[in-house]
Protein backbone atom coordinates (compact mmCIF):
# COMPACT_ATOMS: atom_id res chain seq x y z
CA UNK A 1 0.00 0.00 0.00
CA UNK A 2 0.67 3.63 -0.78
CA UNK A 3 -1.90 5.23 0.96
CA UNK A 4 -1.92 7.10 4.11
CA UNK A 5 -5.60 6.15 4.23
CA UNK A 6 -7.83 2.93 4.36
CA UNK A 7 -9.69 3.84 1.13
CA UNK A 8 -7.32 1.51 -1.31
CA UNK A 9 -7.29 -1.15 1.41
CA UNK A 10 -10.94 -1.72 1.55
CA UNK A 11 -11.23 -1.29 -2.01
CA UNK A 12 -9.47 -3.84 -2.52
CA UNK A 13 -11.07 -6.17 0.53
CA UNK A 14 -14.08 -5.74 -0.96
CA UNK A 15 -12.63 -7.24 -4.20
CA UNK A 16 -11.96 -10.32 -2.72
CA UNK A 17 -13.31 -13.78 -2.30
CA UNK A 18 -15.84 -13.24 0.42
CA UNK A 19 -14.57 -14.45 3.70
CA UNK A 20 -16.44 -15.03 7.14
CA UNK A 21 -15.77 -13.44 11.06
CA UNK A 22 -16.45 -15.38 14.10
CA UNK A 23 -17.81 -12.68 16.63
CA UNK A 24 -17.04 -13.84 19.76
CA UNK A 25 -19.92 -12.43 22.29
CA UNK A 26 -21.59 -10.20 19.96
CA UNK A 27 -23.89 -8.56 22.41
CA UNK A 28 -21.53 -5.85 22.20
CA UNK A 29 -22.62 -2.38 21.19
CA UNK A 30 -19.57 -1.50 18.84
CA UNK A 31 -18.32 -4.57 17.95
CA UNK A 32 -22.33 -5.41 16.28
CA UNK A 33 -22.18 -2.05 14.59
CA UNK A 34 -19.10 -3.22 12.94
CA UNK A 35 -20.45 -6.37 12.02
CA UNK A 36 -23.21 -4.74 10.14
CA UNK A 37 -21.02 -2.01 8.56
CA UNK A 38 -18.53 -4.44 6.84
CA UNK A 39 -21.52 -6.83 5.92
CA UNK A 40 -23.61 -4.10 4.46
CA UNK A 41 -20.27 -2.96 2.43
CA UNK A 42 -19.41 -6.59 1.04
CA UNK A 43 -16.07 -6.81 3.20
CA UNK A 44 -17.52 -10.12 5.02
CA UNK A 45 -20.08 -12.61 6.83
CA UNK A 46 -20.32 -12.34 9.99
CA UNK A 47 -21.43 -15.03 12.48
CA UNK A 48 -22.68 -13.48 15.80
CA UNK A 49 -22.16 -15.83 18.79
CA UNK A 50 -23.05 -15.69 22.32
CA UNK A 51 -26.56 -15.22 23.67
CA UNK A 52 -29.59 -14.93 20.93
CA UNK A 53 -32.07 -12.69 22.98
CA UNK A 54 -29.02 -10.53 24.34
CA UNK A 55 -27.66 -9.82 20.62
CA UNK A 56 -31.35 -9.40 19.55
CA UNK A 57 -31.77 -6.52 22.11
CA UNK A 58 -28.51 -5.24 21.81
CA UNK A 59 -29.84 -4.65 17.88
CA UNK A 60 -32.80 -3.55 18.59
CA UNK A 61 -31.32 -0.65 20.60
CA UNK A 62 -28.95 0.09 17.53
CA UNK A 63 -31.72 -0.56 14.91
CA UNK A 64 -30.32 -3.16 13.29
CA UNK A 65 -31.23 -5.93 11.63
CA UNK A 66 -30.00 -9.24 12.26
CA UNK A 67 -31.72 -11.05 9.34
CA UNK A 68 -28.72 -11.26 7.09
CA UNK A 69 -26.55 -13.05 9.89
CA UNK A 70 -26.44 -16.54 11.25
CA UNK A 71 -26.96 -16.39 14.96
CA UNK A 72 -25.15 -19.37 17.08
CA UNK A 73 -26.20 -20.02 20.70
CA UNK A 74 -23.25 -20.51 22.86
CA UNK A 75 -23.23 -20.20 26.45
CA UNK A 76 -18.98 -20.14 25.99
CA UNK A 77 -19.02 -17.83 23.07
CA UNK A 78 -15.01 -17.51 23.15
CA UNK A 79 -14.03 -21.53 22.44
CA UNK A 80 -17.36 -21.35 20.09
CA UNK A 81 -16.53 -18.60 18.24
CA UNK A 82 -12.47 -19.71 18.10
CA UNK A 83 -13.74 -23.34 17.00
CA UNK A 84 -15.86 -22.14 13.65
CA UNK A 85 -12.13 -19.87 12.89
CA UNK A 86 -9.87 -23.32 13.97
CA UNK A 87 -12.51 -25.57 11.81
CA UNK A 88 -12.52 -23.34 8.33
CA UNK A 89 -15.89 -22.29 9.00
CA UNK A 90 -14.59 -18.67 9.45
CA UNK A 91 -11.76 -17.01 8.52
CA UNK A 92 -11.15 -14.74 11.52
CA UNK A 93 -12.19 -14.58 15.33
CA UNK A 94 -12.59 -11.53 16.80
CA UNK A 95 -13.61 -10.48 20.44
CA UNK A 96 -17.19 -8.77 21.53
CA UNK A 97 -18.17 -8.98 25.39
CA UNK A 98 -16.74 -12.15 26.39
CA UNK A 99 -13.68 -11.10 28.93
CA UNK A 100 -10.50 -10.56 27.27
CA UNK A 101 -9.00 -13.64 29.33
CA UNK A 102 -11.53 -16.14 28.28
CA UNK A 103 -10.79 -15.42 24.70
CA UNK A 104 -7.29 -15.53 24.78
CA UNK A 105 -7.84 -19.08 26.49
CA UNK A 106 -9.97 -19.82 23.55
CA UNK A 107 -7.04 -18.54 21.19
CA UNK A 108 -4.44 -20.88 22.64
CA UNK A 109 -6.87 -23.97 23.44
CA UNK A 110 -5.35 -26.89 21.80
CA UNK A 111 -8.56 -28.31 21.06
CA UNK A 112 -9.70 -25.07 18.87
CA UNK A 113 -7.02 -25.60 16.00
CA UNK A 114 -5.92 -21.88 16.03
CA UNK A 115 -2.57 -23.28 17.67
CA UNK A 116 1.16 -22.89 15.60
CA UNK A 117 3.32 -22.78 17.85
CA UNK A 118 4.22 -19.56 16.66
CA UNK A 119 4.46 -16.47 19.25
CA UNK A 120 0.97 -14.76 19.15
CA UNK A 121 1.67 -10.91 19.39
CA UNK A 122 -0.23 -7.28 18.76
CA UNK A 123 0.39 -5.31 15.27
CA UNK A 124 -1.27 -1.84 15.31
CA UNK A 125 -2.06 -0.27 11.57
CA UNK A 126 -2.31 3.49 11.29
CA UNK A 127 -3.03 6.00 8.86
CA UNK A 128 -1.16 9.05 10.26
CA UNK A 129 -2.17 12.36 9.27
CA UNK A 130 1.41 13.66 9.44
CA UNK A 131 3.19 10.26 7.77
CA UNK A 132 3.39 9.58 4.11
CA UNK A 133 1.85 5.92 4.64
CA UNK A 134 0.80 3.40 6.62
CA UNK A 135 2.73 2.52 9.68
CA UNK A 136 2.86 -0.46 11.96
CA UNK A 137 3.47 -0.87 15.52
CA UNK A 138 4.30 -3.67 17.52
CA UNK A 139 3.94 -5.23 20.38
CA UNK A 140 1.20 -2.75 22.50
CA UNK A 141 -0.98 -5.63 24.17
CA UNK A 142 0.75 -8.98 24.62
CA UNK A 143 4.34 -9.19 24.93
CA UNK A 144 5.77 -7.68 28.26
CA UNK A 145 9.44 -7.56 28.03
CA UNK A 146 10.45 -9.89 24.98
CA UNK A 147 14.02 -11.41 24.71
CA UNK A 148 15.74 -11.20 21.48
CA UNK A 149 14.10 -14.01 20.28
CA UNK A 150 11.06 -12.97 20.79
CA UNK A 151 11.44 -9.63 19.27
CA UNK A 152 12.58 -11.84 16.08
CA UNK A 153 9.46 -13.54 15.79
CA UNK A 154 7.10 -10.58 16.39
CA UNK A 155 9.43 -9.02 13.41
CA UNK A 156 8.27 -12.22 11.81
CA UNK A 157 4.27 -11.58 12.62
CA UNK A 158 4.26 -7.96 11.97
CA UNK A 159 5.97 -8.49 8.33
CA UNK A 160 3.63 -11.25 7.74
CA UNK A 161 0.57 -7.89 8.58
CA UNK A 162 2.22 -6.40 6.13
CA UNK A 163 2.88 -8.26 3.26
CA UNK A 164 -0.53 -9.03 3.83
CA UNK A 165 -1.62 -4.83 3.36
CA UNK A 166 0.65 -5.40 -0.24
CA UNK A 167 4.31 -4.21 1.69
CA UNK A 168 6.38 -6.80 -0.17
CA UNK A 169 8.94 -5.73 1.55
CA UNK A 170 8.63 -3.69 4.78
CA UNK A 171 11.28 -1.81 6.36
CA UNK A 172 11.12 -2.49 10.01
CA UNK A 173 13.17 0.32 12.61
CA UNK A 174 14.07 -1.50 15.61
CA UNK A 175 13.32 1.36 18.61
CA UNK A 176 15.76 2.33 21.15
CA UNK A 177 16.32 5.79 22.96
CA UNK A 178 19.70 6.02 21.43
CA UNK A 179 20.73 5.38 17.95
CA UNK A 180 24.32 3.84 19.02
CA UNK A 181 24.76 -0.17 20.78
CA UNK A 182 24.98 0.99 24.51
CA UNK A 183 25.85 -2.13 26.58
CA UNK A 184 25.01 -3.13 29.34
CA UNK A 185 23.49 -0.10 30.24
CA UNK A 186 20.95 -0.39 26.92
CA UNK A 187 20.09 -3.84 26.39
CA UNK A 188 17.53 -2.84 23.99
CA UNK A 189 20.17 -1.63 21.74
CA UNK A 190 22.15 -4.59 21.58
CA UNK A 191 18.83 -6.47 20.71
CA UNK A 192 18.79 -3.89 18.09
CA UNK A 193 21.97 -4.84 16.14
CA UNK A 194 21.47 -8.13 16.38
CA UNK A 195 17.78 -8.14 14.67
CA UNK A 196 19.26 -6.10 11.72
CA UNK A 197 22.42 -8.71 11.66
CA UNK A 198 19.71 -11.16 11.30
CA UNK A 199 17.45 -9.54 8.67
CA UNK A 200 20.39 -9.21 6.37
CA UNK A 201 20.91 -12.83 6.99
CA UNK A 202 17.57 -13.75 5.76
CA UNK A 203 16.24 -14.74 9.12
CA UNK A 204 13.31 -12.60 9.43
CA UNK A 205 12.24 -12.64 5.96
CA UNK A 206 11.90 -10.62 3.26
CA UNK A 207 11.99 -7.56 4.83
CA UNK A 208 14.96 -4.53 5.84
CA UNK A 209 15.71 -4.35 9.64
CA UNK A 210 17.66 -1.51 11.11
CA UNK A 211 18.44 -0.45 14.68
CA UNK A 212 18.78 1.20 17.07
CA UNK A 213 17.07 4.05 15.93
CA UNK A 214 15.04 6.43 17.81
CA UNK A 215 11.46 7.70 17.19
CA UNK A 216 12.49 10.18 15.11
CA UNK A 217 15.15 8.96 12.98
CA UNK A 218 12.69 6.32 12.34
CA UNK A 219 9.81 8.44 10.81
CA UNK A 220 11.86 11.73 9.71
CA UNK A 221 14.20 11.74 7.37
CA UNK A 222 15.45 15.12 8.39
CA UNK A 223 16.11 14.01 11.49
CA UNK A 224 18.16 11.18 10.01
CA UNK A 225 19.64 13.58 8.10
CA UNK A 226 20.62 15.66 10.81
CA UNK A 227 22.00 13.17 13.02
CA UNK A 228 24.14 11.82 10.17
CA UNK A 229 22.11 8.39 9.78
CA UNK A 230 22.60 6.64 6.42
CA UNK A 231 19.88 4.08 6.04
CA UNK A 232 17.61 2.78 4.02
CA UNK A 233 14.48 2.61 7.12
CA UNK A 234 15.71 5.87 8.77
CA UNK A 235 12.71 8.13 7.77
CA UNK A 236 11.02 5.92 5.80
CA UNK A 237 9.82 2.95 8.31
CA UNK A 238 6.77 0.63 7.85
CA UNK A 239 7.20 -1.44 11.16
CA UNK A 240 8.11 0.48 14.32
CA UNK A 241 9.26 -2.61 16.65
CA UNK A 242 9.31 -1.10 20.16
CA UNK A 243 11.24 -2.67 22.99
CA UNK A 244 8.66 -3.43 25.58
CA UNK A 245 5.04 -3.09 26.06
CA UNK A 246 5.02 0.01 27.74
CA UNK A 247 6.50 1.60 25.35
CA UNK A 248 4.70 0.50 22.81
CA UNK A 249 1.56 1.01 24.27
CA UNK A 250 1.98 4.91 24.87
CA UNK A 251 2.82 5.22 21.69
CA UNK A 252 -0.17 3.44 20.44
CA UNK A 253 -2.55 5.85 22.31
CA UNK A 254 -0.37 8.75 21.44
CA UNK A 255 -0.92 8.01 17.89
CA UNK A 256 -4.83 7.42 18.71
CA UNK A 257 -5.40 10.54 21.16
CA UNK A 258 -2.81 13.04 20.50
CA UNK A 259 -1.86 12.14 16.29
CA UNK A 260 -5.27 11.75 14.89
CA UNK A 261 -4.63 8.18 13.78
CA UNK A 262 -7.23 6.27 12.40
CA UNK A 263 -6.42 2.67 12.78
CA UNK A 264 -7.12 -1.10 13.13
CA UNK A 265 -5.33 -4.02 15.14
CA UNK A 266 -4.61 -7.58 15.26
CA UNK A 267 -3.20 -10.50 17.19
CA UNK A 268 -1.09 -12.61 14.56
CA UNK A 269 1.00 -15.59 15.07
CA UNK A 270 -2.37 -18.05 15.76
CA UNK A 271 -3.88 -20.38 12.35
CA UNK A 272 -6.01 -17.05 11.25
CA UNK A 273 -6.16 -13.25 12.45
CA UNK A 274 -7.55 -12.90 15.73
CA UNK A 275 -9.30 -9.49 16.25
CA UNK A 276 -8.45 -8.11 20.44
CA UNK A 277 -10.21 -4.56 19.96
CA UNK A 278 -9.57 -2.52 23.27
CA UNK A 279 -12.48 -1.77 25.33
CA UNK A 280 -12.44 2.00 24.63
CA UNK A 281 -11.73 1.40 20.75
CA UNK A 282 -14.69 3.16 19.03
CA UNK A 283 -16.58 1.62 15.88
CA UNK A 284 -14.56 2.89 13.39
CA UNK A 285 -11.33 1.04 14.82
CA UNK A 286 -13.77 -1.99 14.78
CA UNK A 287 -15.09 -2.01 11.62
CA UNK A 288 -11.06 -0.99 9.91
CA UNK A 289 -9.13 -3.56 12.32
CA UNK A 290 -12.11 -6.56 10.49
CA UNK A 291 -10.64 -4.79 7.37
CA UNK A 292 -7.33 -5.09 8.38
CA UNK A 293 -7.72 -9.06 9.30
CA UNK A 294 -9.62 -9.97 5.94
CA UNK A 295 -6.56 -8.20 3.82
CA UNK A 296 -4.24 -10.63 6.10
CA UNK A 297 -6.72 -13.15 6.05
CA UNK A 298 -6.11 -13.29 2.33
CA UNK A 299 -2.34 -12.73 1.78
CA UNK A 300 0.89 -13.37 3.49
CA UNK A 301 -0.24 -13.50 7.53
CA UNK A 302 -3.42 -15.99 6.82
CA UNK A 303 -3.47 -19.30 7.26
CA UNK A 304 -0.35 -21.71 7.33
Amino acid sequence: MTSSDFTGLINRVRRAPSRRVALAGAEDPKALQAADRVHREGIAEVILVGDPPAIERCAADLGLDLAPFEVVQSADAANTAASLVGDGRADVLMKGSVPTKNYLRAVLNGDNGLRTGRLLSHVMIAALPAYHKFLLLTDAALNIAPNLTEKADIVRNAVGVAQGLGIERPKVAVLAAVEKVNLPDMPATGDAAALSVMARRGQLGSCVVDGPLAFDNAISEESARIKGIESEVAGDADILLCPDIEAANVLYKCFIYFAGAKAGALIVGAAAPVVLPSRADDTETKYLSIVTAMAVAGGQGGRE
